[in-house]
């Protein structure tokens, strides 16, 4: 009984809410538009909640977008910058190129008495018991055993062997070359040998005993002993060594070539 009484009173307030919703929109023009806005207030919220996100995926997309094209730029960067060191290293190829040309040049025109083939240094034993260099010329080019070599400041040292497109060469500071010498001064001949001491100087012996060796004095070759030209230069005297014989007293021969820093020589092929 109390739950039909219940439901009734229920069934009663729904049709009275019922009949209310009734007037309402059947009140004209104003109704409807107090009606409309309590919609919009609900709505709009919703509306402005959805138009936020959409904004906060489309700035997404830009980012992401943005990212794409950084990392494009990036790679093009990368590829031009790789082209630029490409187009440095040429530049300084060609650089040291023309660098050994002009020196080449300068040989040339400063030995314009013989006939040369130029060539540059590809290898240095540099020690204590051997003092040798390789160069990029040999037989294909004409070069020859026994051959003179020059360079910019004077003599180098002459070929012991050749293969087709190389030469080795025994430099003047090697303990086992002997070069005949003359000194400007005095013209009066000596015999220079390399040393185990040193890599830039030369042993002087044989000095006449009657001859008075002048330090800083001029080292050229006397052309005696049928290798080397006469009148190459090769250094000056750096230090006169005087003993109680006289025969068996000894200067030193500062080189004129830097035998480190050699790098193009002329290979003379007349003497």
């Amino acid at each position: 009984m109390y739950k039909n009484k219940k439901a009734g009173i229920i069934g009663i307030i729904i049709t009275i809410i019922i009949l209310i919703l009734i007037v309402i929109f059947s009140n004209g023009e104003n109704n409807s538009s107090f009606f409309e806005n309590g919609i919009s207030n609900l709505v709009m919220p919703i509306q402005n909640g959805l138009t936020y996100l959409k904004n906060k995926i489309n700035g997404n997309n830009t980012f992401f977008t943005d990212i794409n094209e950084l990392k494009e730029e990036n790679k093009k960067l990368t590829e031009k910058n790789s082209e630029l060191e490409q187009s440095l290293r040429e530049l300084e190829n060609i650089k040291t190129q023309n660098e050994t040309l002009k020196e080449y040049l300068n040989l040339t025109k400063k030995y314009v008495e013989y006939k040369t083939i130029p060539g540059y240094v590809i290898n240095k034993d540099i020690s204590n018991y051997s003092k040798t260099i390789v160069i990029n010329v040999g037989k294909k080019d004409g070069v020859e055993e026994k051959m003179t070599v020059i360079g910019n400041e004077g003599l180098v040292g002459h070929v012991v062997s050749v293969t087709d497109s190389t030469s080795k060469v025994q430099t003047i500071i090697d303990t086992a070359s002997s070069v005949s010498c003359s000194m400007s001064t005095t013209k009066e001949s000596i015999v220079c040998k390399g040393t185990l001491d040193d890599k830039s100087s030369l042993k002087a012996m044989y000095i006449p005993t009657n001859s008075n060796v002048i330090q800083g004095d001029s080292v050229e070759t006397s052309g005696l002993g049928g290798i080397y030209p006469k009148g190459i230069h090769i250094g000056k005297i750096s230090k006169v060594n005087n003993t109680q014989n006289m025969t068996d007293r000894y200067a030193l021969v500062e080189a004129a070539v830097d035998f480190d820093k050699l790098d193009t020589v002329l290979v003379i092929t007349n003497k």
